[in-house]
């Protein structure tokens, strides 16, 4: 090779070096996802789901993220529970960034439309993020293959990134809001809207009081139906040894709301102290609040579990036109 091809060689590496970062896209994640992609042609975030939409060509790309026993479940299937409609064209390995998964092509009919499918099934698991299970499927109608050719949906798919996503964002999509911590932090937002706080430096719940934070459906509206309702809903906590000291009704924040006091047995037989608060709302909704701690430092935390109370706030929900 002469020594002028390899200058220019080096020269065009060097140049495709610098030149990458800038037209390299990033991948989109949905509000609170773990699992997100370099969506192509005019593919926006959804509001109606996790996932990113076009809808002038009716063309969605979904996201699941699976528990590990639902991903083994089809894994043991052979994946061939997809979709009841779908025809499979074609199964392959496929890797995308940050692994190895499985993806499925075909066509399948929905509301009397064809559509061409991609199923990307994808299981990773490293020290930053942990266990992540995902099925990412891209749907689009024949007409809009202009648009979105199987080489730019492969690539699309072929983006799919993976993170652990900031708590900030998550606890924005809690149907509540705290003003008051009293001391404790946020030590897990749960998918389904639960937010646990703690007040130690470890996330240890045998060793630290801590508080549960929920929204629940399913109370009754009348007032006589109230109590019991309460009191079985405690009942059913994991906790060995629970056993009801208090219950009654008071106003809370305002509104109708009841409280039960108890005890428990935690690690070791550790005498527990708990509450739970229920704030009643309209409808069969409630939120719910739990605090938990060892028996000798009751007083002291009662009033810090009572102030994280009093300082939740139900987010207005607003309909989308």
């Amino acid at each position: 090779m002469s020594r002028r091809l390899m200058v220019f060689l080096v020269a065009t590496w060097a140049g495709l070096a610098v030149l990458t970062p800038a037209f390299a896209a990033e991948p989109v994640f949905p509000p609170g996802s773990r699992i997100g992609l370099e969506p192509p042609g005019d593919l926006k975030l959804s509001r109606k789901f996790p996932g990113f939409e076009d809808s002038a060509r009716n063309v969605v790309i979904t996201i699941l993220d699976l528990p590990e026993p639902a991903y083994q479940a089809l894994e043991k299937s052979a994946f061939t529970n997809m979709s009841k409609g779908l025809t499979v064209d074609k199964r392959e390995l496929f890797p995308f960034r940050g692994g190895i998964g499985y993806l499925i092509t075909g066509h399948e009919e929905v509301k009397g439309t064809d559509f061409r499918s991609w199923y990307l099934l994808a299981n990773v698991s490293n020290s930053e993020i942990g266990h992540i299970a995902a099925v990412v499927a891209m749907r689009m109608p024949d007409g809009a293959s202009r648009v979105y050719p199987d080489r730019v949906v492969r690539a699309a798919l072929a983006s799919v990134s993976f993170r652990t996503p900031p708590l900030a964002e998550l606890l924005r999509l809690l149907p509540f809001k705290l003003s008051k911590m009293a001391g404790l932090r946020v030590m897990k937002v749960a998918p389904q809207g639960v937010l646990v706080l703690i007040e130690g430096p470890s996330d240890d719940l045998a060793k630290h009081p801590y508080m549960i934070v929920q929204i629940g459906r399913g109370a009754p509206s009348a007032l006589d139906l109230r109590p019991n309702f309460a009191r079985d809903l405690l009942m059913r906590s994991p906790l060995p040894g629970l056993a009801i000291t208090s219950a009654e009704a008071m106003r809370i924040n305002g509104g109708p709301g009841y409280e039960v006091r108890a005890n428990a047995k935690g690690a070791g037989g550790a005498p527990l102290a708990l509450v739970q608060w229920l704030r009643f709302s309209g409808g069969s909704s409630f939120l719910r609040v739990i605090g938990v701690v060892g028996k000798d430092r009751w007083d002291e935390m009662f009033p810090r579990f009572r102030a994280v109370r009093d300082g939740i706030e139900i987010r207005v929900v607003r309909k989308r036109r």
